[in-house]
C-alpha cells in the first residue's frame, strides 16, 4: 500500500524520502519476525478466533496510523500490522493447503495470493489516488474500512469452531524439520524472490517521477500496470507450479537489471513493470507452493508461517 505513499507521507511527516520508505522495510521485518510467532499462536486456536483477531488488530493498527503525526509511532504501526498479517496469512496458508492434496498445495496457494495481487492491482493504485487527492491518511482509513466486512465474514463462517492443530502441533519438530535440505532451499529462494520484489515495488513510485520523469498523477496508473502482471503471473506460474518455476527463476534476475538499466524511458517502465508483475509473483506463488509442498509432512505450520 505504501508504495504511492511514500513521497506524502515524507512531505508531511517532515521525513526524508529513504526514511518514509523504511516503513516498508519495517513491515517486511515485523511480516519475517512475526510469522512463526503468530503461526504458533494461531496453531493452537480456533481458526475463526485467530482469523478474526488477526484481522481487528490489523484494522485498529491502520485507524492508530491514520490519526497519528508521529512518525515513529507511524513506524510501530507498520510492524504491529505486519505482525498480525503475517499470522492471518500463516493461518491461511495452512488451513488453505490442509484442505487439499499435498500435490494441488501450489494451485490451492496461488487461489489465496490472488488476493494479493488483487491489493497490488487495484489497492495499490487506489491508494496512490486516495494519497494523492485526500493525502496519505485517507488510505489508512480505506484499509480499515475495507476490512470491516471481511472481519464480519470471518467471524460468521470460517473455520466454525475447529480447533488450530493443537497437540498434534510440536514447534521444536517442526523446527527440526525446516534444516532439512529440500526444505531450506525452497526457503531460500522464496526469500530472495519475495525480498527483492517487494523492494523493488516499494521504490516504483519514486522510480516513476524521479528517474524516469512522469507526472504524479501516473504512479496509480504505474502501480496498476505492475499489479495487473502480477495477478496473472499468479494465475499463470502459480497453478502450473513446479513445470514453470526454474524458467522463470531463470528470466527474472535478467529482466530486474534490464530495468536497472533501461528505467529512466516512461515507456519502458511500464512495459518493465507489467513483466515483472508477472515473474515476481509468478515466481513467488509458485515458491510458497513449493514450501507448502515440501513441508506438508512433518512441518505444516511453519512451512505456512515461513512460506
Amino acid at each position: 500500500m505504501l508504495s504511492g505513499l511514500i513521497p506524502g507521507i515524507a512531505r508531511e511527516l517532515s521525513v526524508s524520502v529513504g526514511a518514509a520508505a523504511s516503513l516498508t522495510s519495517a513491515y517486511a521485518v515485523g511480516m519475517v519476525v512475526g510469522a512463526p510467532v503468530m503461526a504458533v499462536v494461531g496453531a493452537r486456536l480456533p481458526r475463526r478466533a485467530a482469523l478474526g483477531g488477526f484481522l481487528a488488530a490489523f484494522v485498529v493498527v491502520h485507524v492508530v496510523g491514520a490519526v497519528t503525526s508521529d512518525f515513529s509511532v507511524l513506524f510501530g504501526t507498520r510492524v504491529v500490522a505486519a505482525v498480525v498479517n503475517a499470522g492471518f496469512l500463516a493461518v491461511a496458508l495452512s488451513t488453505a493447503s490442509s484442505l487439499v492434496a499435498p500435490e494441488l498445495a501450489g494451485r490451492a496457494t496461488s487461489v489465496l495470493l490472488a488476493g494479493v495481487t488483487l491489493s497490488c492491482a487495484v489497492g495499490v493504485p487506489a491508494g496512490a489516488l486516495l494519497g494523492e487527492w485526500f493525502g496519505w491518511r485517507a488510505a489508512f482509513w480505506g484499509v480499515a474500512g475495507l476490512c470491516l466486512p471481511a472481519l464480519g465474514w470471518v467471524v460468521r463462517v470460517s473455520g466454525g469452531e475447529s480447533p488450530g492443530r493443537g497437540g498434534e502441533f510440536g514447534v521444536r519438530t517442526e523446527l527440526r524439520s525446516l534444516r532439512r535440505g529440500p526444505l531450506r532451499r525452497a526457503l531460500f529462494m522464496g526469500a530472495a524472490v519475495n525480498g527483492a520484489t517487494f523492494a523493488g515495488f516499494s521504490y516504483l513510485a519514486v522510480i516513476g517521477t524521479e528517474v524516469a520523469g512522469l507526472p504524479d498523477v501516473s504512479v496509480p496508473v504505474l502501480l496498476a500496470v505492475f499489479g495487473v502482471g502480477a495477478f496473472f503471473g499468479v494465475t499463470a506460474v502459480g497453478r502450473k507450479g513446479d513445470a514453470w518455476l526454474r524458467a522463470v527463476l531463470g528470466v527474472l534476475p535478467l529482466a530486474w537489471g534490464g530495468l536497472a538499466l533501461t528505467g529512466e524511458w516512461g515507456g519502458v517502465l511500464f512495459g518493465g513493470a507489467l513483466v515483472l508483475g508477472a515473474l515476481s509473483f509468478g515466481g513467488g506463488s509458485a515458491l510458497v507452493g513449493r514450501v507448502l509442498y515440501v513441508g506438508a509432512g512433518e512441518a505444516p505450520v511453519l512451512a505456512g508461517a515461513f512460506a
